[in-house]
């Protein structure tokens, strides 16, 4: 998501833009403040906290599935009108919440062994530290979404949601979310070079 630039003398009016310089104008306007889009992110850190708050395991799908839900509309509507600089941050800050929420109640439960929660996170962990070392060099960097990072994300989602209706599944889930999240890092690494770009940009 992205902050656009303003609109200087040699734009055109939006009387004399045509049809698709209106939609880029328009989309470049969404990016000048925080967005709809923005605001949908923002309710998945009241959610993170509702997570380990509430007992109710029914309460708790309900909200893991309304996390899930923001999550695939807010990028529809980034990517339809437009994001913010502030969103380009908050939404990666706003999932790996949520998702260390939901994975400190799996292991209060006791039922996956801490390696096994490791495995189902490594992909987050190993992109916070990536994230922290860019910005401690004083020039913060993010990839943009890709594949394997949205199958990590449903896999982490299905291992939570195992846990919550006591599936035998739970394991396997956890597993497999482990192995996507490996190649995800390794498809992350050879993509930095060329997809990588500044926090905002």
């Amino acid at each position: 998501m992205n902050q656009p630039a303003a609109d200087g003398p040699g734009t055109p009016s939006p009387s004399q833009a045509s049809p698709g310089a209106e939609g880029e104008q328009a989309r470049r306007r969404s990016r000048v403040a925080i967005t709809v889009a923005d605001v949908l992110t923002l309710s998945r850190i009241p959610l993170a906290l509702a997570f380990v708050v509430v007992q109710d395991r029914l309460v708790l799908l309900v909200i893991l599935v309304v996390a899930a839900a923001t999550d695939l509309l807010d990028g529809f509507l980034a990517r339809r009108i437009g994001g913010s600089r502030f969103g380009a941050f908050i939404d990666p800050v706003a999932d790996k919440l949520f998702m260390l929420a939901a994975f400190v109640v799996v292991a209060l439960s006791g039922r996956l062994a801490w390696y096994e929660l490791a495995g189902a996170l490594i992909r987050d962990i190993v992109a916070s530290v990536a994230f922290l070392i860019t910005l401690l060099s004083g020039r913060a960097m993010t990839i943009p979404a890709r594949l394997g990072g949205k199958a990590v994300t449903f896999a982490q989602l299905m291992t939570v949601g195992a846990f919550l209706i006591d599936s035998p599944l739970l394991r396997p889930f956890c597993w497999a979310t482990a192995g996507i999240g490996l190649y995800a890092i390794w498809d992350y690494v050879h993509a930095a070079p060329e997809a990588k770009q500044d926090v905002g940009s």
